[in-house]
């Protein structure tokens, strides 16, 4: 099967999946407990200023007309008001999204710096002192939640240590640059602010490293455990046995079978970096969609969290695409498969 067949294949897959989910979402903040409308305006508001926004809002109407309202608005281009800033959900959107992708840009990029070679170095040398470390501390990272790391970092290194801030994007003192991307640190590198890119790179540290510890743990055992598993396959033997010096047999023959594994789990765990950074954001006070969207819930804010759900949602779709054509490209036979040979 062709690279693009297969790729199409797997889009309209997930145009399915995504409809779905937005149904799924819809029907879920309408039955949450509470009324919208009475906590947008307030216990004090009068009855009839409630009653005009629940007409506004068409809450008064049956689940499927307030969705297909909801569906005509987005195809349009407009996701409804937030009932908590009074503005449109797109602006809210434009304005939050980029801090929480810079955060889970700067997370999956020392996720896969740091899980692959020590997980590959980890297998090479399995039972070794080195691999105890490692496995300890695979073990810790799996089982600690992201927000009870963030805990610890801002009480280690940012008040007992104190080498590291903990709070927001930017220092008080730091002038911001223009926004132009919303990426801090790509809009100080636009703007030429070197002393802005090092006040927004020793903010984002901590936070991105919170988030992406555990997904670190959790690829380097699975790639320690594929590099044990294909050294003892018969073709790495033979290539031993006949002299292929380490590093070739590790960089040509080891590490392609062995990142399969790795890398299907890894882009699913890149995709729930916005998910898990809920309470990181909280906790370091970063101004994100997900920060925003908790504040959506409990509000019960309906077109915000429906948002936040959908484009969360449209992270993991894009990653299962993603993962599916690097684990298509590192082993053909998946392609074979799909094709029926």
């Amino acid at each position: 099967m062709r690279m693009s067949t297969f790729v199409l294949k797997r889009l309209s897959y997930t145009l399915f999946v995504l409809f779905g989910l937005s149904i799924l979402i819809f029907v879920i903040a309408r039955v949450l407990p509470g009324d919208p409308a009475r906590l947008a305006l307030g216990p004090r508001a009068p009855d009839w200023a409630v009653e005009h926004l629940r007409e506004q809002l068409h809450l008064n109407d049956p689940v499927y007309i307030q969705y297909f309202y909801w569906v005509r608005d987005a195809l349009s281009g407009s996701l409804g008001q937030s009932l908590v800033t009074r503005r449109d959900v797109i602006v809210d959107v434009k304005e939050f999204l980029p801090a929480s992708l810079e955060l889970v840009a700067l997370a999956a990029f020392l996720d896969i710096v740091i899980s692959i070679p020590i997980g590959m170095l980890a297998g090479r040398r399995a039972n070794s002192w080195f691999d105890n470390i490692v496995r300890v501390f695979s073990y810790i990272g799996i089982a600690v939640p992201a927000f009870v790391v963030a805990i610890f970092f801002v009480l280690i290194f940012g008040y007992v240590l104190n080498v590291a801030p903990t709070i927001g994007r930017l220092s008080a003192g730091i002038v911001a640059p223009p926004t132009v991307t919303g990426f801090v640190t790509i809009d100080a590198i636009l703007a030429g602010n070197l002393a802005a890119l090092g006040d927004a790179l020793s903010h984002l540290i901590l936070p991105a490293l919170a988030l992406a510890l555990g997904p670190i743990a959790q690829e380097v055992r699975i790639t320690r455990s594929s590099v044990v598993e294909n050294l003892n396959k018969d073709y790495i033997l033979a290539s031993t046995s006949h002299g292929v010096p380490e590093r070739l047999l590790t960089l040509k023959y080891l590490l392609r079978p062995s990142m399969i594994p790795t890398v299907s789990v890894m882009a699913l765990d890149i995709a729930s970096l916005i998910a898990n950074a809920f309470l990181v954001e909280l906790i370091f006070n970063w101004p994100g969609l997900s920060r925003y969207g908790i504040t959506a819930m409990l509000r019960k804010d309906l077109n915000a969290i429906i948002a936040v759900v959908m484009i969360t949602g449209i992270m993991f779709a894009i990653a299962n695409i993603v993962v599916d054509v690097i684990v298509a490209y590192l082993d053909p036979r998946i392609r074979m498969v799909e094709k029926g040979e």
